[in-house]
């Protein structure tokens, strides 16, 4: 009996796998065709994780070829049983091969999805689609003091969907504790004046490496990029970690920590009166983490424009 009940299920799964009406230009089954017996609408339908080599060109007018990351989906609605998958990634190159990435060529990969994707010229065009492209981005960063260079990793996304465009880069930095900057200073000064024999004169402030997540929405047609907003992050945090540095840039490290101490609150408001202050940044929101020298856990601060309706996570 128990064999008998196999072979139905093995008949019935052959009949669902092998019968297919709908055939494709090659005579293969094409199940994405079928029709959507259950007809329900998926909000996203594609493609994660999708390895792609993308060119970009620096503000410098260099163009450089970087490894990157992309997910692209479309909307499925009802009376759709799937979509042609492959023909997001073929757009995708075929795109990326003509042109460096850009607020444009974003554009025409949307455009495409929304069109192309579709089965037939019959059908209505999508009413949604996005991509979102990561990967790692590499600027020359000058030495502080000396006369050396060093490239600086900046881990970035840029997503786009029809209506909105958006760039995030992540951004290390060091923070010097205030609060911990004040004590040690009153300690030396007290050793100097004879009022503590304890330690050897010398107090340090605790630092730490920290980071500031940055999202931005940009107008779709937008002149600001990438370097542009590391520009403006760097100009309000200034304690950059540094990728190149001699003993006289360690110095000059050490000396502008020290002009700059501050907690994720102070971090949260610069950052607020850089993103604000842009005309081409419609939105923002931030994150932004240190990882404490001090304590075994980690200060965090989130903060972002407030727009109605907007962005208010990374």
């Amino acid at each position: 009996m128990l064999d008998k009940n196999k072979t139905d299920l093995s008949l019935k799964v052959n009949q669902q796998v092998l019968n297919c009406e709908i055939k494709d230009q090659t005579g293969l089954n094409d199940f994405q065709k079928l029709p959507d017996l259950e007809q329900v609408a998926i909000q996203q339908v594609g493609i994660n994780r999708f390895r792609i080599p993308m060119s970009f060109m620096h503000a410098d007018e260099s163009i450089m070829n970087h490894d990157c990351t992309a997910g692209m989906w479309v909307n499925l609605p009802k009376g759709k049983t799937g979509i042609n998958m492959s023909r997001l990634c073929a757009i995708l190159q075929q795109e990326s091969l003509r042109q460096v990435v850009s607020p444009l060529m974003i554009e025409t990969v949307l455009n495409r999805y929304k069109t192309e994707m579709r089965d037939s010229q019959a059908d209505d065009e999508f009413a949604a689609a996005s991509l979102k492209i990561n990967f790692s981005y590499p600027l020359k960063q000058k030495s502080l003091k000396s006369d050396n260079w060093g490239w600086q990793y900046y881990s970035c996304e840029v997503e786009g969907n029809l209506d909105h465009l958006y760039l995030t880069v992540k951004y290390e930095y060091s923070s010097t504790c205030p609060c911990s900057l004040s004590m040690a200073k009153q300690y030396e000064r007290d050793f100097e004046a004879g009022l503590t024999q304890e330690g050897s004169g010398i107090g340090v402030a605790h630092s730490q490496r920290s980071q500031a997540t940055c999202k931005v929405e940009v107008k779709k047609d937008s002149i600001f990029w990438i370097e542009d907003l590391i520009d403006l992050l760097r100009e309000a945090i200034p304690t950059e970690t540094q990728s190149l540095v001699k003993r006289i840039d360690e110095q000059a490290f050490a000396i502008l920590n020290g002009a700059n101490p501050m907690f994720v609150e102070h971090v949260s408001k610069r950052l607020h009166q850089g993103l604000n202050s842009h005309h081409e940044i419609l939105d923002w929101a931030v994150e932004i983490e240190h990882w404490e020298s001090l304590h075994s856990h980690n200060a965090y601060a989130m903060i972002f424009k407030g727009n109605e309706g907007g962005l208010n996570r990374i």
